[in-house]
């Protein structure tokens, strides 16, 4: 066992009451509980392990941030900074009914531990913070870091762009290590190098100034069924987005990134085991979609009467939730204002658009060196089982810190396919937590002799 490896297994051990502390605070940014909590929480934490903390309350409406640098060791390369990016935020745990375990309360069991945020993102940044006190007990830190965490990335990080504009000059760095990340379903260490974009809209319909009796339906438009008429017309039978113009700005994979996408797998079989899926897979290219295929999901829908019993009425209302989840060279912007003309086109130009939410796509340059020193050093940790991934299918504020910082992005973690983020029974494989441990001070190492 390495110098370095017993350090890192020292620190874990020392830390998991301070990783039980924080997964206790009930961080829920939905509803603005534990906020004020966490950040005092963080800035002790931080200013323990010797780092300059400063928490930034200038971005108007904004939850606080905490940013904490640290400097390279005595032996370290003062020219090389590495910042993290992490939130400490929390979904909230409903529905508790299906919890094993307290949501709040870390639980080893069976080999996993098991809490609230252990995968998304708390326990991300306890192990980094492990890492580093590892790496300062091993003759110190091997390059500057920062780190840059937030309180809004479970409702959407509004205010990230603001941030990364107002602080460029203090998150200036050479590289940028994500929240979050881990291992397939095939069990393959991921590095993966950008984000997929995403729009959210609301889309209603009102056909008359109350609800009506159904006997009416013999002569009265119905919200409800004009709603989904208007969402059935904007998709195909076979899953495509039927709108004009969506798919025609989406840039084309370069050729490593088409190589990178040939070397992943998916195992269907281990993924609708773990989620229970009843229906079969709606692509026969599952790799292909996740890395640039877009999509177009109905998350809610709500109209007329949903109670107990009958209430025959004819609904005046009707609302869908409606998520697009975007590629390299989409816009949400220009996105949401092309389902509005396709629903004008369609004959339903009285379904009201209501933008929500938008964040742009982001892909790091898969040649970066630092892409390549993180696959590296995933290789001496993980062996043979590391896959480069172009993008995430999910959605983080990449693209806003890449316009402030101009470094490369690579995410990187202790998840697995199993993991759970945002439902019942969060977890993360005990064995993983400290591998990510080990993986992270080994990559600040590498980065730190990086030319």
């Amino acid at each position: 066992m390495s110098d370095l490896t017993t350090a890192v297994t020292a620190a874990l051990t020392a830390d998991r009451d301070r990783l039980a502390a924080y997964l206790k605070l009930q961080t829920v940014s939905a509803q603005n509980r534990g906020i004020k909590e966490t950040v005092d929480f963080l800035t002790r934490e931080f200013e323990a392990l010797g780092a300059q903390v400063q928490v930034w309350r200038d971005v108007t409406g904004s939850n606080p941030f905490v940013f904490a640098t640290f400097a390279a060791g005595p032996h370290g390369n003062a020219d090389r900074t590495l910042l993290f990016y992490n939130h400490y935020d929390v979904q909230p745990p409903e529905p508790l009914d299906e919890w094993q375990t307290e949501p709040f309360t870390l639980t080893e069991r069976a080999g996993h531990y098991y809490a609230r945020g252990i995968s998304d993102d708390k326990g991300e940044l306890m192990l980094r913070l492990s890492a580093v006190k590892a790496l300062q007990a091993s003759g110190g830190l091997p390059c500057n870091l920062k780190f840059v965490v937030e309180g809004e990335e479970e409702i959407g990080s509004r205010h990230i762009p603001a941030m990364t504009q107002q602080h460029a000059r203090d998150l200036a760095a050479d590289a940028i290590v994500w929240e979050t990340g881990g291992k397939d379903a095939d069990e393959n260490f991921q590095v993966t190098c950008g984000a997929k974009g995403i729009l959210c809209l609301e889309l209603s319909v009102t056909t008359a100034d109350k609800d009506l009796h159904s006997s009416l339906a013999a002569y009265a438009d119905n919200a409800a069924w004009r709603l989904t008429q208007a969402l059935a017309s904007l998709r195909t039978a076979d899953n495509r987005v039927k709108v004009a113009g969506f798919y025609d700005d989406i840039r084309p994979l370069t050729a490593t990134e088409r190589q990178a996408v040939a070397a992943m797998t998916l195992n269907a079989d281990v993924i609708k085991q773990h989620f229970g899926f009843k229906r079969p897979l709606i692509t026969t290219d599952p790799v292909a979609e996740l890395v640039n295929g877009t999509t177009m999901t109905i998350n809610g829908l709500s109209s007329g009467y949903e109670g107990a019993g009958v209430k025959t009425v004819i609904p005046k209302t009707a609302t869908a939730k409606v998520d697009c989840r975007l590629v390299p060279g989409q816009d949400p912007q220009h996105q949401a204002q092309l389902i509005r003309d396709q629903l004008s086109r369609n004959g339903f130009a009285d379904v009201q658009v209501t933008y929500l939410l938008g964040e742009a796509p982001f892909r790091s340059d898969l040649t970066a060196p630092f892409v390549q020193t993180a696959v590296q050093t995933a290789h001496e940790v993980y062996g043979d089982q590391v896959r480069l991934v172009p993008n995430m299918a999910g959605t983080g504020p990449q693209a806003p810190f890449f316009d402030a910082v101009q470094a490369p992005i690579v995410a990187v973690g202790s998840t697995w396919a199993g993991s759970g983020p945002h439902a019942p029974n969060e977890n993360v494989r005990v064995a993983d937590y400290q591998q990510a441990a080990l993986y992270t001070a080994k990559l600040l190492t590498a980065f730190g002799t990086e030319a």
